[in-house]
């Protein structure tokens, strides 16, 4: 299938590694053009240079923690992509911890990050954006159902995802397109790293892959491909959606 991704300019958040990676490297691979972010200009180099760098790639430091970073980000797109066509909305996951043994300060930095830095970007970027842009959020299947042990996560990312809802509503009379894109068990850092928290990653990783119906976690070019796809114009009557890309791990509807 033709994309129509060529040519096409996609602003990527927390996308030195992990899903965000996978989904810029989906992206240049079918003809697009990307600018990503991250908090690391270190990592962002590194991500830029797998990338294959100018003209498909580019990159910026931000931490859409910081009230500033929203306004960087939609200059440095303007000026890099010419036209944004789209927008990959990511950020590193919230503090792990249970609802009673979680910090307040704790829930105060998850809002910051996972709540209000992506609104901040989203509000700044949306008067650039013309008919057939999209705007893609990463969320998490706690959107659908808790996980132990990430509360922050938990509350926060429903909400961002009825935010996305609400979006779609607000956006689509312009033409432009909003959807949720729900990770399951994906075989990124972060999961590597809350695997050899619990003391035994490899039993960490069995018991994971039993409750998948697939029976084995995912690859991260596996969500790389869906949300190129959801971005693209291949996708222009998709919006207001939550697209769960779990290997059926997610049981409600």
């Amino acid at each position: 299938m033709d994309l129509g991704l060529g040519g096409r300019g996609f602003l990527l958040t927390g996308a030195s590694r992990g899903l965000g990676l996978a989904t810029a490297r989906a992206l240049v691979d079918d003809g697009a053009r990307v600018l990503i972010s991250s908090r690391s200009p270190e990592s962002v180099d590194a991500a830029v240079t797998s990338l294959g760098g100018a003209p498909s790639a580019s990159g910026v430091t931000a931490d859409l923690a910081d009230p500033d970073a929203a306004e960087t980000l939609v200059a440095e797109a303007g000026e890099r992509l010419g036209q944004v066509d789209g927008v990959l909305v990511s950020v590193g996951g919230p503090a792990p911890g249970t609802v009673l043994s979680t910090a307040e300060d704790a829930w105060r930095a998850g809002v910051e990050s996972v709540l209000l830095g992506p609104l901040r970007l989203v509000r700044a970027l949306v008067p650039h954006l013309q008919e057939g842009a999209a705007i893609a959020f990463v969320l998490s299947i706690s959107v659908k159902q808790p996980i132990g042990h990430l509360a922050i996560s938990n509350g926060l990312r429903p909400g961002l995802a009825m935010t996305a809802k609400a979006l779609a509503d607000e956006l689509g009379p312009r033409g432009i397109r909003v959807v949720g894109l729900l990770p399951g068990t994906i075989a990124t850092d972060r999961i590597a790293e809350i695997e050899a928290a619990s003391g035994d990653a490899a039993a960490m990783r069995a018991r994971t892959e039993a409750g998948i119906p697939l029976r084995r976690v995912g690859r991260p070019e596996e969500f790389g491909r869906i949300a190129a796809f959801a971005l693209s114009p291949a996708a222009s009557y998709l919006t207001g959606t939550m697209i769960a890309v779990d290997g059926g791990m997610t049981r409600g509807l």
